[in-house]
């Protein structure tokens, strides 16, 4: 049996998945080593992969040359682009996916990636030596030697459930806590903390009324996750349905309180202010009558529902009784109640960009363990600790994403630069350029990239090109397309639409808000020519894309040049350059985070709370600059 490894993963959630497959598909001889290789990628809260900027993220992990878009594809039961109404910039692919199935396609993926072997165990210690990690050591008493670790723990470090007063020790329903790696980190130095995190009651679908709720079908049309072509699910689709709190329910869950871990001094941590508990809910919003409810599948076949909104911490009658107030739960009856759960992170300003710790060289962090939540922000963690573990012990180049580049390297940089007081999760608001981070380029942005460390295969990578080629082939047909107005008037006439008082080029045709090339190619035949020379399989995306584009051109060079500017600040190095406690010319505050956090440049220095322009201006002073 193989002992030493290049890589090791502690962890198999969607940040230790993602982690060993980049790095095994670089190159590097990995180890992922899991307490439980059934619940691989396991689905802790909702089954459900993607919406508002979390979407976007995975499309990013799948031009990347992750997996998570690919397993989603596979394993969804419904699919629905959120924020339609908006610009294409918050444009929010989702998935309500299959549990059992997203897995098995996980599992399925993991053993059959070469470089790539698993290890079912507990990983209760590392070995390091002179501050650089060497292996690590199990709960079966097996020593692994590597020659980097990444630690993918998530709610397992010292995790404990709470259902009213009951407490239980576990990272999740039925699974243990692990114990050791917190204790044995935070003697090396490392500050750890609590935080908080919830789930909601699972419910039996057929105890529930349906007529009593509003149906939400999903869509079905050319969108998915993955960039590559033919991976589209093959199971029955569902629907989700939504029912809404009353003043009944709101009651019964008032007289909880008391006994709810969160309000009688039972929880000391902090859960996201994003995502909030039933009983939070109804104490911070006390004037609202209702909340929104999601009942959602948790599979293709099964009956187990999710009630997305009810995440609780109360006594499971409290859970029960209140429910019941709801006319489409009134008989419900429940296969588990909601839980929460408590669990160490480390503060990731306690981390590099690469995500590799400042503490322990060769040592990564990623997902939970640096304080963030969801799915999508762990998996894109994850592939970055994969890569530059791989590159760390190959001698390769470090390998980060820019905010102007990535949703994940929006979230990263604030990681590393801002740290969490609570629960972190992804908003399109976090990012400035978000005009620039859309989901439907991410693989013209960042599959180049991927493919030129060797994680993009060449398939994909040339998928990318003969798209890029399409679009712009397209974009300079309607530029170079006249549209005489006399031909096309009456057509616009039948259709309400306002006419022309002269001919126009296609492309500024376009840029009429209520005009689309695919309303058009009904109106001009030389158009529906063009987009059938359009490659078929992805003639939609490849038209959408050219769209956009055209649409959106102005706004999309302006932020071009305002993320450059910005980003200059980003090529002035500055770790190494002071000591930060004697420059006695910028503030006190200013000097107590620079020495804390060590900024890699000067762009980063400006995005730490707390430090004024003033401040940055002094440092560029003092550079020369």
């Amino acid at each position: 049996m193989r002992l030493d490894y290049d890589v090791i993963v502690i962890g198999a959630g969607h940040a230790g998945c993602e982690a060993a497959c980049a790095a095994a598909n670089l190159g590097s001889h990995t180890l992922l080593i899991t307490i439980d290789m059934n619940k691989t990628a396991q689905m802790s809260c909702n089954p459900a992969v993607g919406g508002i900027a979390k979407g976007q993220i995975v499309r990013e992990i799948d031009a990347l040359g992750g997996q998570m878009g690919i397993v989603t594809d596979r394993s969804s039961i419904q699919f629905r682009m959120l924020n339609r109404s908006k610009g294409p910039a918050m444009w929010s692919p989702r998935s309500q996916t299959d549990r059992q199935h997203f897995i098995a396609e996980w599992r399925n993926i993991l053993e059959n990636t070469p470089r790539l072997s698993l290890w079912q165990d507990s990983v209760t210690g590392l070995l390091i030596d002179d501050h650089t990690v060497t292996g690590v050591t199990t709960a079966l008493g097996v020593d692994f030697h590597t020659r980097a670790v990444i630690l993918t723990a998530g709610t397992f470090l010292n995790g404990l459930m709470h259902v009213g007063t009951v407490q239980t020790p576990g990272g999740r329903a039925s699974e243990p806590a692990s114990h050791g790696l917190t204790e044995q980190l935070t003697a090396l130095g490392f500050t750890a903390g609590r935080m908080k995190t919830g789930t909601p009651p699972r419910l039996d679908e057929r105890t529930i009324d349906f007529s009593q709720a509003v149906k939400q079908e999903g869509e079905h049309d050319f969108h998915h996750f993955s960039f590559l072509p033919g991976e589209h699910s093959q199971l029955k689709q569902r629907p989700c349905w939504i029912v809404q709190t009353n003043e009944q329910v709101h009651e019964v869950l008032r007289r909880g309180l008391p006994e709810s871990p969160l309000y009688n001094g039972q929880i000391q941590s902090i859960g996201p202010r994003y995502c909030p508990s039933i009983e939070t809910k109804i104490v911070t919003f006390a004037d609202k009558t209702s909340h929104q409810l999601f009942i959602e599948p948790e599979g293709e076949s099964t009956h187990e529902m999710y009630l997305n909104g009810f995440s609780s911490s109360l006594p499971w009658p409290i859970q029960m009784e209140a429910m019941s107030h709801i006319p489409a739960l009134a008989n419900v009856q429940a296969y588990r109640p909601g839980y929460a759960i408590e669990y160490d992170f480390f503060h990731p300003t306690q981390l590099e960009h690469t995500l590799e710790t400042k503490l322990v060289r060769n040592l990564y962090f990623a997902g939970q363990v640096n304080g963030t939540t969801g799915y999508e922000e762990a998996a894109g963690q994850g592939l970055i600790a994969g890569i530059n573990a791989h590159q760390r012990v190959n001698g390769g180049e470090p390998f980060t994403l820019a905010r102007d580049e990535a949703y994940i390297g929006v979230l990263i940089d604030d990681l590393v630069t801002k740290g969490v007081d609570e629960p972190y999760r992804m908003f399109t608001s976090r990012a400035e350029h978000r005009i620039l981070l859309r989901q439907d380029d991410a693989d013209m942005r960042l599959t180049p990239r991927a493919h030129s460390i060797g994680l993009a295969t060449p398939q994909r990578y040339e998928l990318m090109i003969s798209k890029r080629r399409q679009v712009e082939q397209l974009i300079d047909w309607c530029r170079g397309f006249s549209v005489k107005a006399a031909l096309i008037n009456p057509e616009l006439q039948g259709r309400g639409l306002p006419t022309l008082k002269q001919g126009v080029r296609l492309h500024d045709l376009l840029l009429r808000p209520e005009l689309n090339i695919t309303l058009l190619a009904d109106m001009l035949p030389e158009l529906r020519q063009q987009l059938d020379l359009l490659e078929t399989e992805r003639r939609q995306e490849i038209i959408e894309a050219a769209e956009i584009k055209i649409k959106y051109n102005g706004y999309i060079e302006r932020e071009t040049l305002v993320a450059d500017r910005i980003s200059r600040l980003d090529r002035v190095t500055l770790r190494g350059k002071f000591n930060y406690a004697d420059l006695h010319q910028i503030s006190t505050e200013a000097r107590q985070k620079l020495q804390r956090i060590d900024p890699e440049t000067v762009g980063q220095a400006s995005r730490i709370p707390g430090i004024s322009p003033s401040d940055i201006n002094i440092l560029l002073l003092l550079l020369g600059r």
